[in-house]
């Protein structure tokens, strides 16, 4: 599935120039203090950055195996659209792997941006050799069948300690993963933009021999 050109754009705009710490800032500015997931979430591989719309899973964890048990996991891959971040909240369960290589590969082929998994995933070197975005709790070689099932896709969930609804805007890089509310986007997205600017700014200044002090005084960025 393509994504129309304006979306795309944008969200290709974002990655290349923003950073997680930057709409942490302006978030925490705008009064939306608790948007940066846990610490806890990390990247596949270091250089990972993902940006995209929540596309939202509810996982539980289960102690047998019960017929059809990918059902849930395979109907909230395919309804992945361009442009989506699949979100997935699980518990966070230790017992589990929700993500592995081809659900990656059915995502990437919905035109989906990256995954943030509360949890444990595996194919892990598959994944990065795809170059597909992954954040998780960490990596475990088991199988979700009679461990977990998906309840509840496109709703709203905690994932990471934080509350994402579908069609936030999702920003993960090395530092972590912020979440950005629908009704705080187009003002975090613009005074994210002029923070990066202004920081860019205070940077030369400070290599060419400026105090903090005074760049601090003249730009207000630090």
């Amino acid at each position: 599935m393509k994504q129309t050109a304006p979306e795309d754009a944008y969200l290709d705009t974002l990655r290349d120039r923003l950073y997680s710490a930057v709409l942490s800032d302006v978030l925490d500015q705008l009064g939306f203090r608790n948007q940066a997931m846990a610490a806890r979430l990390r990247p596949l591989w270091q250089e990972a950055v993902l940006v995209g719309r929540a596309h939202t899973a509810l996982t539980v964890d289960i102690v047998e195996v019960r017929p059809d048990p990918y059902r849930g996991e395979i109907e909230a891959v395919d309804s992945l659209k361009a442009g989506d971040v699949m979100v997935a909240a699980t518990g966070p369960s230790t017992r589990t792997c929700f993500w592995g290589e081809l659900l990656a590969t059915a995502a990437r082929g919905h035109g989906a941006r990256g995954a943030v998994v509360d949890g444990y995933v595996r194919d892990v070197r598959r994944i990065r050799q795809m170059d597909f975005p992954v954040f998780t709790t960490g990596m475990s070689p088991v199988d979700s069948a009679g461990r977990s099932i998906v309840v509840e896709c496109g709703t709203t969930v905690m994932c990471g300690d934080v509350v994402v609804h579908e069609g936030d805007l999702v920003f993960g890089d090395v530092d972590g993963i912020v979440v950005v509310p629908r009704e705080a986007e187009e003002e975090a997205v613009r005074r994210a933009l002029e923070k990066v600017a202004g920081e860019d700014r205070t940077r030369a200044a400070l290599e060419q021999g400026m105090t903090l002090t005074e760049v601090y005084a003249k730009y207000g960025v630090i």
